[in-house]
């Protein structure tokens, strides 16, 4: 199989190439480098001893995607291109809408034209809302109560993805609704590397630890939680990839019963992110201070998944203790200096 990897250079993408290649796949990068780097592209060959294609453009450049798909024998795709940070979506939600839905319409008509029927979709827990009960199931309701334009911006192309499957029946679509994913690859040599301040609570713990910023800052420790800061579900991000290769597994052997098939990606455990700093300061003795702020805007007060779905339709499961998860995040912050 040859799958074209959109944001295939970022966080999430570049640990699923690897898990992808490694289970015998055969993969096409297409990254603009917004928010990543060529370096990583570099770095995904060395761990897998082989050379990667590589397209250096935005996915909303149809003529650029045309060319892919005109070159590359695509069987599959994974998309993972778009922008993903709660706060700057709120600040910037013009540009969150522009970047994420045009170039979901334009991958989905590029598909169809190339006959490219399989997709994987990266989702996300915030199409949830502000939930009513947890832990949350795929079952739960979406598009209520969503409190920023990121987590919009991912049902409405849950909904488009919805409306194409229903349209053309050949194609096939998995969604991967993804909770919190952290840590980094066993290697050390891929990680979280953000440019310009970290959008997400490990990069900015990391940095603190190591010094390059003074303190972190908790958002809140007034939320009705049993220490009063917020709650998510951190799942391991080689985790979160295998999920990845299962799901186009799926898709390549025909095994949905459903056009379209929706899985929660988490550990089913809800951590605060006190806990989440005492856990860290214990797996790697490396003390992190931290200031107690005001709640930021568009955050919700806890959310855990439930995976049962996936672990028993997809085979797949978070295996990886958070300690281990946090002294990966810390090998790969001390590597960057």
């Amino acid at each position: 199989m040859k799958i074209l990897l959109t944001g295939g250079a970022g966080y999430i993408g570049s640990h699923t190439a690897i898990e992808l290649i490694q289970s015998g796949h055969n993969v096409v990068i297409m990254d603009d480098l917004s928010n990543s780097s060529a370096e990583v592209i570099r770095r995904i060959e060395d761990i897998t001893k082989t050379t990667i294609p590589f397209v250096k453009a935005d996915v909303r450049d149809k003529a650029a995607l045309e060319e892919v798909f005109a070159n590359q024998q695509i069987d599959a795709v994974i998309h993972f291109a778009g922008f993903k940070a709660v706060g700057e979506s709120v600040a910037k939600p013009l540009e969150y809408y522009d970047n994420n839905l045009v170039s979901s319409l334009v991958l989905l008509e590029t598909m169809q034209k190339h006959h490219v029927n399989k997709i994987v979709f990266s989702s996300s827990a915030t199409v949830y809302g502000n939930p009513e009960s947890l832990p949350l199931t795929e079952e739960s309701p979406t598009g209520q109560g969503i409190t920023n334009p990121y987590g919009q911006t991912k049902f409405m192309i849950e909904q488009i993805l919805q409306d194409a499957a229903v349209a053309n029946p050949e194609l096939e679509v998995s969604i991967l609704r993804y909770f919190n994913p952290i840590g980094a690859h066993p290697t050390a040599l891929i990680g979280e590397v953000p440019n310009g301040a970290p959008a997400n609570l490990i990069p900015y713990l990391t940095q603190t630890a190591i010094g390059i910023r003074e303190q972190l800052a908790v958002f809140g420790d007034d939320y009705n939680t049993p220490d009063g800061s917020p709650i998510r579900d951190y799942i391991d991000i080689v985790d979160l990839a295998r999920a990845h290769v299962e799901a186009v597994r799926r898709l390549v052997e025909r095994q949905a019963t459903e056009p379209l098939e929706v899985f929660n990606l988490g550990t089913g455990r809800g951590v605060s992110v006190l806990e989440l700093i005492r856990t860290f300061e214990e797996a790697t003795g490396v003390r992190v201070p931290y200031q107690i702020v005001g709640r930021r805007e568009g955050d919700i007060e806890q959310v855990w998944a439930d995976p049962a779905r996936a672990n028993r339709v997809l085979g797949w499961t978070a295996r990886t203790p958070l300690s281990e998860t946090l002294r990966n995040a810390w090998k790969w912050q001390q590597r960057q200096g």
